[in-house]
């Protein structure tokens, strides 16, 4: 397996939010699946039962794509990166409403666009594989 940095972040980024989904379970008990409040995780960042899912969701096609190739982790950071910078902004808007069916909170609108920064930052700003040459030839 060739590293790449698109394949590192994905794999890494992956990881931790298939821990962060396993873990958010342990806070979330009593919590209605898509209730406005849910428990705190790690003491800052309200989750319930479906933003735990997404979190697992999120977290497997992460390290899936990660330890697929270069090109699959470019694709899917690419992607979550954009639903996260959309979700951290969006965010912001849903607090206190009906609509803020993943329990999100200020914590969680910060993390999700610093995630988003990342992702997109390596997703879009490196190519799938560094110092990789062209296989194409030239044509007359």
């Amino acid at each position: 397996m060739r590293n790449s940095p698109n394949r590192i972040v994905a794999t890494v980024f992956g990881a931790v939010y298939l821990l962060v989904g396993l873990l958010g379970f342990l806070v979330t008990g009593g919590v209605g699946f898509i209730a406005t409040e849910g428990g705190l995780l790690l003491g800052v960042f309200q989750v319930n039962p479906l933003h735990n899912i997404a979190h697992l969701l999120i977290g497997a096609a992460l390290l899936i794509a990660g330890l697929m190739s270069a090109a699959a982790a470019k694709l899917v950071n690419t992607v979550v990166g954009a639903a996260y910078l959309l979700l951290g902004i969006v965010g912001f808007f849903l607090a206190g409403t009906a609509a803020n069916i993943l329990a999100l909170n200020t914590a969680d609108h910060f993390l999700h666009l610093a995630s988003a920064l990342v992702l997109l930052g390596v997703g879009v700003g490196l190519g799938v594989e560094r110092g990789a040459r062209s296989t194409r030839t030239a044509t007359a």
